[in-house]
C-alpha cells in the first residue's frame, strides 16, 4: 500500500509509525535518535567543508572531513541515547564500548556517510545503519532487529524496517519525517541494473549475466553511491544492484557489517533477495569488522539468474 501526499497516512510521523510496530520503547527511541542525527548530517553535507580530514579509516582509506564529522554526529547521539551498549562504524578502527551491561540495549553498526566522495560533485549520498540486540558485533545479518538508511538527495528520505515490512519517510519543511510509502514491495524481475566494479575485471559468469541483462533490455543506472542506487531499485520495486568478485579482488568492495547486511535485510523484507553468489548475505557469519563480500541484490528472479550464471563452469 502506497500513501500519497494529502492522504491521512502522509501525516503519520516516524515515532508514531514505530510505535505501531509493536517493538520495544528502547528500539523506538534508538531509531528516532538516528533520525534526529541525520538532520545534523544533512546540514553538514549542505554547508560543510569538502576538504580532507588528515586521517584514515580501518581500511587505510583517506577520510574526508565530512566522513569524520558525520561519524561524530551519529556516534554522539548514539552514546547519549542511553539504549546503546556497543558501536561500530566504518570510520572507526575498533569497537566503541558504551556500556558493559548489554541487558535491553543494542549494538549499532553504521556507515555515517556512504558515497562521501560524491558530495563534491553534488551527487546523492546516504547513511546506512544496522541494529542488533546485545553487544555481539559479529553476528549474522539475519539477527538484525532493525535496519535503515537515510538518503540525502533532492529530498531527504528515511527508509527502515524492524522485520515488519519496509517503509519510507520524507523530511518536510519542518525537518520532520512523515510517512510517504508503506510496505514497499519488490517485483520478481525488473529492467534496471546497477553494476559496480570494472567490467574488464568481471569473471566469465558475471560477464554472461550482464549480457543476459542487456539482451532483455535492462537499463544501466549507476551513480557510484550504494544508497541512491539501491534506493532507486527498492522504490521502483524492480531491478538488481551488483558488486561482484573481481579478478584480483575476490571479496569485491562492499563491507558486510556496514553496508550489505542492512541493505540485504531491507531488500528481503521487501520481498527481494541478496546473495554473495553462493549463499544469502544475511547468512554469512562475519569474522572481522572490515569483512567484504561480493553482492547481487534486488528482484528475486534477477538475483537467481546471477547465481545461475555465476555457477556455470
Amino acid at each position: 500500500m502506497h500513501s500519497e501526499p494529502g492522504s491521512t497516512k502522509f501525516q503519520i510521523d516516524l515515532r508514531r509509525h514505530l510505535r505501531q510496530q509493536n517493538i520495544s520503547d528502547n528500539l523506538v527511541h534508538l531509531i528516532c535518535e538516528i533520525a534526529e542525527a541525520s538532520k545534523y548530517v544533512i546540514n553538514a553535507v549542505r554547508t560543510g567543508e569538502l576538504g580532507v580530514a588528515g586521517t584514515s579509516n580501518l581500511y587505510g582509506e583517506e577520510q574526508l572531513a565530512l566522513d569524520v564529522l558525520s561519524d561524530r554526529i551519529i556516534r554522539k547521539r548514539l552514546v547519549h541515547s542511553g539504549v546503546v551498549c556497543t558501536i561500530v562504524s566504518e570510520e572507526m578502527d575498533e569497537i566503541f564500548q558504551v556500556h558493559t551491561d548489554s541487558d535491553g540495549l543494542y549494538t549499532v553498526a553504521y556507515d555515517p556517510l556512504d558515497g562521501s566522495s560524491l558530495v563534491d560533485v553534488n551527487l546523492a549520498v546516504g547513511t546506512i545503519v544496522s541494529i542488533y540486540e546485545g553487544n555481539d558485533v559479529l553476528q549474522c545479518g539475519r539477527n538484525q532487529v532493525a535496519a535503515l538508511y537515510v538518503l540525502y538527495g533532492p529530498r531527504v528520505t528515511f527508509v527502515y524496517s524492524v522485520g515488519k515490512g519496509v517503509h519510507e519517510f520524507t523530511m518536510n519543511h519542518l525537518m520532520e519525517f512523515t510517512l510517504t510509502r508503506e510496505n514497499i514491495r519488490m517485483q520478481p524481475s525488473g529492467k534496471i541494473y546497477s553494476p559496480g566494479g570494472q567490467r574488464n575485471l568481471y569473471g566469465k559468469g558475471v560477464e554472461k549475466f550482464v549480457r543476459y541483462l542487456e539482451a532483455k533490455g535492462s537499463k544501466l543506472r549507476y551513480s557510484g553511491g550504494l544508497v541512491p542506487d539501491l534506493n532507486q531499485i527498492l522504490l521502483k520495486g524492480k531491478g538488481i544492484f551488483m558488486y561482484p568478485a573481481l579478478n584480483g579482488f575476490p571479496e569485491g568492495k562492499l563491507r558486510l557489517l556496514f553496508e550489505l547486511n542492512p541493505m540485504a535485510f531491507l531488500m528481503e523484507q521487501a520481498g527481494g533477495a541478496a546473495t554473495n553468489g553462493c549463499i544469502p548475505i544475511l547468512d554469512i557469519k562475519p569474522e572481522k569488522l572490515d569483512q567484504r563480500s561480493p553482492v547481487f541484490i534486488g528482484s528475486t528472479e534477477d538475483v537467481g539468474k546471477a547465481v545461475e550464471y555465476g555457477n556455470e563452469s
